[in-house]
């Protein structure tokens, strides 16, 4: 069996009479690439929210790498690392600066230039935030994710907003850093992207865990339950042709 990184159990997440989180169960395997996956309102952010610390835990527990989430919140800050959808940075520090920063709020010293290679942004090491385009900002939030060398990274949403260049572009960045022996969990609305990227997806609704499995699993259950589509699915799509006509090679300034 693969070993587990992060233990989710019962964990619950109410506002008021709203129960967010309702009781959900997971495990997460080192080394893995899990997806949660849902509608808007399903609960996925406050659950990755509650297990970053970023909000009280309701009911339940989370252990990530044999801490408990919710008895020892600072030791699992060190451990872990946050990329949230959007991101506000010092704007009058330059990429190396600001990486070099976020180290010593760790108490550590950084390799800035390594850590921007990491995700293909050596050569903007002088530029500001407000310099980069939304795939260059995406990518430099990783980095900023990566400084304390977590041994899990939480990513929300990572490609939203992308151009289908920067999209899979990041998606390569993404696999990379796994590669590298870190264990990711993502959330996402791009059901290509899961299927792409995720070892397993847990998908949410109404606070609730309704399915849980590697996604080709997934679609092989739905097909034997006699499912087929309305029509029958194009070999391509309006994206297939774009890329076809513009080329899948990223474009930055």
């Amino acid at each position: 069996m693969p070993e587990s990184i992060l233990n989710v159990s019962s964990l619950v997440k109410r506002y008021g009479t709203l129960t967010a989180v309702d009781g959900i169960s997971f495990d997460v395997f080192r080394q893995e690439i899990f997806g949660i996956l849902g509608p808007n309102g399903a609960g996925k952010t406050s659950t990755l929210e509650m297990i970053e610390t970023l909000r009280p835990i309701d009911g339940g527990e989370a252990t990530l790498n044999g801490l408990n989430v919710k008895s020892q919140p600072q030791q699992v800050k060190r451990i872990i690392g946050v990329q949230l959808q959007s991101s506000s940075f010092f704007d009058k520090l330059n990429l190396k600066e600001l990486l070099e920063l976020f180290g010593e709020m760790y108490g550590r010293q950084v390799n800035a230039r390594e850590l921007l290679a990491e995700v293909e942004l050596e050569d903007k090491a002088k530029s500001q935030v407000a310099q980069l385009s939304g795939g260059q900002k995406q990518r430099f939030s990783i980095a900023a994710a990566l400084v304390n060398e977590p041994v899990v990274l939480f990513l929300d949403e990572p490609t939203t907003g992308l151009d289908p260049q920067s999209r899979r572009h990041l998606w390569g960045v993404i696999k990379r850093i796994r590669s590298e022996g870190k264990t990711i969990v993502l959330t996402t609305h791009y059901m290509e992207e899961a299927e792409e990227l995720c070892d397993r997806v847990a998908i949410m609704d109404q606070g609730k865990i309704i399915a849980l499995d590697k996604p080709q699993a997934l679609i092989t259950q739905l097909l034997a339950g006699g499912f087929t589509k309305e029509r029958v699915e194009r070999l391509a799509n309006l994206e297939d042709v774009f890329l076809h006509l513009t080329g899948h090679v990223l474009r930055e300034d």
